[in-house]
C-alpha cells in the first residue's frame, strides 16, 4: 500500500460561503445548485430496500450514477470558485465539497495532475465513509467494496473537470473489515479490463428497461394519434391552464365560433392553431389576421377582398382573407380594433356565411370558422359604442379565458424546457439546461409580456451562455450582472434587480474607527429597516438579508435587554 502523506487544503471558507439557506421557501443552495439536507439513516434504508428488491449489482449501479451526476454538477463550481488559484487547489474544491456535504474524510496520497497534457493520478484515503457504515448496518460485513456513490461522484466530478473519462476503484473499503478505504483514480484508457468498473455508469437496468417500454408505447399511441395534431408550445399541467385547455378540447367537436380571451402575450393564437390541427378542418387552410396591425381604410379589403376599379390602385380582383380561409380557420387577433363597418360584415360573414368584396356587388358564399382573440374588455367597448353589441354576443358563443402566466407558477419549467430545444435547433447550439437557481427566479418574476416575455428570455439564455454549459440567472435578463459585490433580487414590484452588496472593509473600518458599540448599530440598524418598511416586518427582513422569524427574534431580544 502507498504510503500515506500529510496534504494541506487550501481554505475552505469560499466554499461555506458558497452555502446559503432560505427556511422561507425550503431552499439550499451551493451556488446556484439546490442542494438537500437528509437523514443518512433514510438513504440507508433506501440503499436496503434497491439491494433487496433489484439486486446487488442493479443497486451499485444506480449508486454510481447517482454520485457520478453530483459529481458532475460539484465541478461546474471548480474552477468559477478559485479562478486564480493553481490547477491542483481548484482541482480540491471536489474533495472539499464531499467533506463539507457529510459524506467522507478526503485524504489525498497521491496527486498528479495536468489538463493540457491529459496526465491524471490521484490515491485517496477515505475515513467515516457514510456509505459504509449504513451498509455495514444494513448488511453487516463485506466481502467486495460498498462505497458506490462515494466512488461514482470522484469519477464524475474528476471528469467534468479535467475534460477526459476518469474512472475511480475502490481498492480498501472500511465495510470490508479495513480501518479506512482507499481509492484509485486515472484515465480510463490505463485501466486495464475497464469494462469491470465502467458497466455501472451504463443505464441498462430492468428499471430503464421498463421506462423505454413505457415510452414506445407512448410513442406508438401519439403516432396512432397523427403527430401533426401535437403542439410543442400549448403545454402546462396547472389547474388554470387545463381548465382553459379542456374547453378547447371541447371546441374541437364542432364548428362554434371561439372569442380568445387574455392578456398579451399569453399565446392566444397557439391555442387558435392547436384547436385548429385537432379539428375536422386541420386538411384546410387556417388564416391569421392581426386586426390591430392593418390600418383601417385597408382592413376591409383585406378581410373581404376587392373587385377590380372599387377605388384607385384596384387593377384587378383579388381574394379577402376569409376567401383564402374558405373550409378551413380563420383567426382575427385584437378583433376589438375592428372598424365598425367591417364589424357589420363580419356579422353577416357569422350569420349567413356571406360576404361582399370591396366595391362588389356579387354575393360569395364562404365556409369558414372564426376563432377571434382579444386582450380589450369586450364589455366595455360595446358600453362606450366601439363595438356592436350584436357582434359581441355572436362572437361570445364560446369563450375561453387564457390565464396569465403569473397565474400558470408551475408550468414555467416545461414552457422553459420546450423553449430551450426549439432555440437549440434554430441556433445549433448545445444547452445543457437550466440552473434551478435560475428556474426559480423565473417563478418569481410577474411577466407582464406572459408566454413570448419568457420565450424571448429563454432565446436570450440560448445565445448568451457557454457552448455544452447551463443557462443561469445572469443569462436570463439583460439587467442582471454576475459579482461578487452584487447580488440580484426580486423587488417588490416582481422586478428582478441587482443590488450591492456593500464595501463591507471599508464599514468594518470605520466601526473601528468610531469606537461604536455593536449592539447599539444593531439595534439602530433594524429599527431603521422596519421604520423603512412602514413596520411590515417581511419587508424588513428582506431588506436586510434574513427572514422574517429572525428580525422578529432579534427585535424581541433588544426588547428584554432594555
Amino acid at each position: 500500500m502507498t504510503e500515506q502523506v500529510e496534504y494541506k487544503y487550501p481554505s475552505s471558507d469560499d466554499l461555506k460561503d458558497r452555502i446559503r439557506f432560505s427556511s422561507e421557501t425550503g431552499h439550499i443552495w451551493l451556488g446556484e445548485q439546490r442542494m438537500l439536507l437528509m437523514h443518512s439513516e433514510a438513504m440507508g434504508s433506501m440503499r436496503r430496500e434497491l439491494i433487496e428488491t433489484m439486486g446487488i449489482e442493479r443497486a451499485k449501479g444506480i449508486f454510481m450514477r447517482t454520485g457520478f451526476k453530483a459529481g458532475v454538477e460539484d465541478a461546474k463550481l471548480a474552477r468559477q470558485l478559485r479562478p486564480n488559484a493553481s490547477e491542483k487547489d481548484q482541482f480540491l474544491v471536489g474533495p472539499q465539497l464531499h467533506q463539507l456535504e457529510g459524506l467522507v474524510r478526503v485524504t489525498p496520497i497521491k496527486f498528479e495532475i495536468d489538463t493540457k497534457k491529459k496526465l491524471f493520478y490521484m490515491e485517496i484515503r477515505w475515513d467515516n465513509s457514510y456509505e459504509s457504515e449504513v451498509h455495514q448496518k444494513s448488511f453487516g460485513t463485506s466481502v467486495d467494496p460498498v462505497c458506490w456513490m462515494e466512488v461514482g461522484y470522484a469519477s464524475g466530478y474528476s471528469s467534468e473537470f479535467t475534460g477526459q473519462s476518469i474512472l475511480f476503484e475502490e481498492q480498501v473499503c472500511k465495510a470490508c473489515s479495513s480501518d479506512h478505504c482507499l481509492i484509485i483514480g486515472k484515465p480510463v484508457a490505463e485501466w486495464e479490463g475497464v469494462e469491470r468498473i465502467s458497466k455501472y455508469y451504463e443505464s441498462e437496468s430492468i428499471v430503464d428497461q421498463m421506462l423505454d417500454l413505457r415510452d414506445e408505447v407512448v410513442g406508438l399511441r401519439l403516432s396512432l394519434l397523427d403527430q401533426e395534431k401535437q403542439d410543442s408550445h400549448v403545454v402546462g399541467n396547472s389547474k388554470s391552464f387545463r381548465a382553459a385547455f379542456a374547453l378547447l378540447e371541447k371546441a374541437t367537436q364542432g364548428p362554434v365560433t371561439v372569442l380568445l380571451l387574455g392578456e398579451t402575450g399569453v399565446g392566444k393564437e397557439l391555442f387558435a392553431r392547436s384547436l385548429h390541427r385537432r379539428g375536422e378542418r386541420s386538411e384546410k387552410p387556417f388564416i391569421a389576421v392581426n386586426c390591430a396591425a392593418i390600418p383601417d381604410d385597408l382592413l376591409e379589403a383585406e378581410l373581404f377582398g376587392v373587385d377590380k376599379g372599387a377605388y384607385t390602385g384596384a387593377h384587378q380582383s383579388r381574394e379577402g382573407r376569409f376567401e383564402r380561409a374558405n373550409g378551413g380557420t380563420i383567426f382575427l387577433d385584437e378583433i376589438g380594433d375592428l372598424s365598425y363597418s367591417a364589424q357589420a360584415k363580419l356579422l353577416r360573414v357569422l350569420q349567413e356565411g356571406e360576404l361582399e368584396r370591396v366595391g362588389g356587388t356579387k354575393v360569395i358564399s364562404v365556409d369558414v370558422r372564426v376563432v377571434a382573440a382579444t386582450h380589450a374588455d369586450l364589455t366595455k367597448r360595446v358600453k362606450s359604442g366601439k363595438f356592436r353589441q350584436d357582434l359581441f354576443y355572436r362572437l361570445n358563443v364560446f369563450p375561453i379565458n387564457i390565464p396569465p402566466l403569473r397565474e400558470r407558477v408551475s408550468d414555467i419549467t416545461c414552457l422553459s424546457n420546450s423553449f430551450i430545444k426549439q432555440y437549440k435547433v434554430k441556433y445549433q447550439r448545445e444547452v445543457k439546461g437550466i440552473t434551478a437557481q435560475a428556474v426559480t427566479q423565473l417563478q418569481n418574476y410577474q411577466w407582464p409580456g406572459n408566454i413570448r416575455e419568457l420565450e424571448n428570455v429563454i432565446e436570450r439564455g440560448v445565445l448568451i451562455c457557454e457552448p455544452n454549459g447551463y443557462i443561469g440567472i445572469e443569462h436570463l435578463f439583460a439587467m442582471i450582472t454576475v459579482d461578487e459585490n452584487e447580488e440580484s433580487i426580486i423587488g417588490d414590484d416582481g422586478q428582478l434587480k441587482t443590488v450591492k452588496k456593500g464595501v463591507y472593509k471599508q464599514f468594518v473600518e470605520m466601526f473601528f474607527e468610531a469606537q461604536n458599540n455593536l449592539f447599539e448599530i444593531e439595534e439602530t440598524i433594524l429599527k431603521e429597516a422596519v421604520k423603512r418598511s412602514r413596520g411590515n416586518l417581511s419587508g424588513a427582513a428582506r431588506q436586510l438579508g434574513m427572514s422574517r422569524p429572525q428580525l422578529a427574534y432579534r427585535l424581541g431580544k433588544i426588547d428584554e435587554d432594555k
